[in-house]
């Protein structure tokens, strides 16, 4: 007899960690899987950031650490605010958490009632959905296409708009899609938003430096969002600092506060050697990253070229993030291999075990037609993982 709560019941597993399980699987009864699906970078975190942290160990960081963060982390973060986006903050705005997704879910937990609507473009990164219904919201998707880079129009958010829409969450760079919104097109929502003085923004920025237009635009720069907007960031992507687990925001007092709040009851503060290490990363220049965002600027030419060559896989260019968001949706209805495609599911498992390359569905990121790669791989497996899924689907 299942008694778990309705609520785990009703939550879906997260699809990039169950392909990486599957994948994992995989390799374990000896098949060569190429692993495009997990969003993490590749590199070594930086050694500058290494030897802070064995600082922080020899000079016996191992307290309880505050709730929202040391007063030092939140004066760096305060300080990258000002400096990369033009933002300013004071301390009673920042709340440091065990990742950007925890961030999140505080910020859902505390903003969110039963029956309350957030909007989420689409693709959207495939935590959003399940978090807002977590909390009790019900996510409102608008589906974006290929054609226009996988953005929102100030048009199609005014359209999604009901008397019950409280939020809208996005990312930018997007994961999945790699999208990045200009200035003009961030106005243009807010423009949309300004008529409804009601509705907060979650601005995911955790891509912000991986950008190769040369141009990142936070909702927050804008005097009449400020006080609506809630920036989420981390060190996770730009700084090879997954599983270090930090991320921050930047809130409304009252939002942030909350948040501390929140945290306090649930996994109380971050951890100690963790936070001192990502003083160091977020004082340092973010020309100290540089190399990770140019061999990620290659691979982006390398894949969309190798792409590009197989019949009926469509894609765009994106600006940013390392994955790329090729349409599928030429290859439903066809048997390839024995199997039925019907979905972008059934097409990533297809090349899961017929091309031996794990990719995840754009189902999971509310787009059906669509998968996901990432790009954060070798330049040798990206090569070798197109040429597998050309030949499966050949």
């Amino acid at each position: 007899m299942n008694q778990l709560s309705d609520r785990i019941n009703n939550l879906s597993t997260s699809a990039t960690l169950a392909m990486a399980a599957k994948a994992r699987e995989l390799r374990a009864e000896g098949k060569d899987i190429i692993g495009l699906s997990l969003g993490e970078p590749d590199f070594n975190t930086p050694d500058f950031i290494k030897d802070a942290a064995i600082e922080a160990i020899n000079q016996n960081y191992n307290s309880y650490s505050p709730v929202d963060g040391y007063v030092e982390l939140k004066q760096a973060i305060i300080t990258k605010f000002k400096r990369d986006n033009n933002l300013n903050y004071s301390p009673s705005q920042i709340v440091v958490s065990t990742g950007a997704k925890q961030s999140l879910y505080n910020v859902a937990s505390v903003m969110l009632n039963d029956g309350d609507e957030v909007i989420l473009p689409c693709p959207y990164w495939v935590s959003y959905n399940d978090i807002v219904k977590l909390n009790g919201g019900v996510p409102v998707e608008v589906q974006t296409s290929i054609e226009n880079d996988f953005k929102m129009t100030a048009d199609q958010l005014e359209a999604a708009i009901t008397p019950k829409t409280k939020m809208i969450w996005y990312s930018s760079p997007c994961n999945p899609s790699g999208s990045v919104y200009s200035r003009e097109e961030l106005r243009a929502l807010a423009d949309v938003l300004k008529k409804h003085p009601n509705i907060y923004v979650v601005s995911d920025e955790i891509y912000e430096h991986i950008n190769f237009k040369g141009g990142h635009f936070s909702m927050a720069e804008f005097e009449d969002m400020f006080n609506r907007t809630v920036t989420v960031n981390g060190v996770s992507k730009a700084f090879a600092m997954t599983g270090w687990r930090i991320g921050y925001i930047g809130a409304p007092d009252w939002i942030a506060r909350a948040c501390n709040k929140m945290q306090g009851q649930v996994t109380s503060g971050a951890n100690c050697i963790a936070q001192r290490a990502v003083i160091t990363a977020l004082e340092a220049s973010p020309d100290k990253i540089k190399f990770m965002v140019d061999e990620f600027k290659e691979r982006r030419q390398l894949i969309l070229g190798l792409l590009n060559e197989i019949d009926g896989i469509k894609t765009n260019e994106p600006e940013g993030a390392f994955y790329v968001f090729p349409n599928v949706a030429s290859y439903f209805g066809k048997t390839i291999k024995g199997k039925k495609i019907n979905n972008a599911t059934d097409f990533s498992l297809l090349l899961l075990e017929e091309a031996l390359v794990a990719t995840v569905t754009g189902e999971a990121f509310g787009n059906p037609e669509c998968i996901r790669l990432s790009y954060a791989a070798s330049q040798d497996n990206i090569i070798e993982a197109i040429k597998r899924i050309k030949i499966a689907l050949s």
